[in-house]
């Protein structure tokens, strides 16, 4: 018996007067989602200048704020989405998890009070559909409650053992889900990793070359991408559903590198954005999460040679058939995209009249 809704009723609402769900997700660039702390006064005082500079603000409720800051956090949120334009920048909440004392509180206040302000609400430890299910049907009971003109989505944190042997059925859970994110420090946690770092490599994960090649020269040492197999499980599962993946948290700030380095392996395996927690790490991520000038390029002559997508070419002595079509398209698309929000490199792409 299949645990999912037939697709009659997959996109019917779940209370009556919710606003029908998305049957596709708006299209915005989504780069990073810059987390800020909502009980910080000074943060909120400057956050009209921080909406100009990134392409998410995300309302930060969970870790990282104190137990005795919980309920300022979710007050100085609903005053800064009331108060506040934020124009083509999205703007997102991460509420405590579905365990804690002060979820509940958090979606009820923050859909009655700015409900027609936030994007997508994003929900920490996520194990399997039956969290989604539940989020879903009551936003949509507070969306119909309180006059909600449009759904607000789903974004589901990745942090558990469970959660990932679930991501598939996490992805399909409803059409209010938005997209993933790794979350690395809980997950290694939850995993028994023996890492503390949040995000980015270990010195000890690592290959050796063969030790016959050698040659008495010492063997070579590679460090590997801990985060590899989990990031492209997670790809998998959005895109076969239509969904966003996105790298989580990298917490070295001292090591701006390293975060550009684990942002670009995620970029080149599918995920659309990561999380930057430091305003250093917002020109990282545009940097990382906008596609290569001389690539762009090379993929517009791709696209101009074989207008309809079929047949083969010779570009540059390399043949181009309908497969690299359809990759250049989806770089061309992500640089229009980009180009809208950044007019320096529309210019660059060539975009710009």
């Amino acid at each position: 018996m299949s645990a999912v809704r037939t697709p009659a009723k997959h996109f019917a609402p779940l209370a009556i007067g919710a606003p029908e769900p998305y049957r596709a997700l708006p299209v915005r660039i989504e780069r990073m989602i810059h987390f800020v702390p909502p009980h910080n006064e000074k943060i909120r005082s400057k956050i009209k200048d921080i909406a100009r500079q990134v392409d998410v603000v995300l309302g930060n409720l969970e870790d990282a704020i104190p137990a005795g800051d919980k309920e300022a956090a979710r007050q100085g949120f609903i005053q800064l989405a009331r108060e506040t334009d934020f124009g083509g920048t999205g703007l997102w909440v991460r509420i405590n998890c579905l365990n804690s004392p002060w979820m509940l509180d958090d979606v009820i206040e923050i859909v009655r009070e700015a409900g027609n302000k936030v994007d997508v609400i994003m929900l920490p430890k996520v194990e399997g559909p039956w969290d989604i299910h539940y989020l879903d049907q009551l936003l949509a009971q507070l969306e119909a409650k309180h006059a909600v003109t449009r759904p607000i989505l789903i974004h589901a944190i990745l942090e558990t053992a469970e959660g990932v042997k679930n991501v598939e059925a996490i992805a399909a859970a409803s059409p209010r889900m938005h997209g993933m994110s790794l979350g690395p420090a809980d997950l290694s946690a939850s995993r028994g990793m023996k890492t503390t770092r949040v995000g980015g490599g270990h010195p000890d994960y690592a290959v050796l070359s063969d030790a016959g090649a050698a040659a008495g020269a010492g063997r070579a040492r590679a460090q590997q991408d801990l985060w590899h197999y989990t990031i492209g499980r997670m790809v998998d599962a959005c895109l076969a559903y239509g969904l966003k993946p996105f790298y989580g948290p990298f917490g070295d700030f001292s090591d701006p590198a390293g975060c550009e380095a684990q942002f670009r392996n995620a970029f080149i395996q599918g995920c659309l954005g990561a999380w930057s927690l430091h305003p250093s790490q917002i020109d990282i991520a545009k940097r990382v999460f906008s596609p290569d000038v001389n690539e762009v390029a090379f993929a517009k002559r791709i696209l101009e040679a074989m207008p309809d997508g079929t047949g083969a070419v010779m570009i540059d002595g390399k043949m181009q058939d309908d497969a690299t079509w359809k990759q250049a398209k989806v770089i061309v698309d992500l640089a229009r995209l980009v180009a809208e929000k950044d007019p320096e490199r529309a210019e660059a792409y060539g975009f710009r009249s």
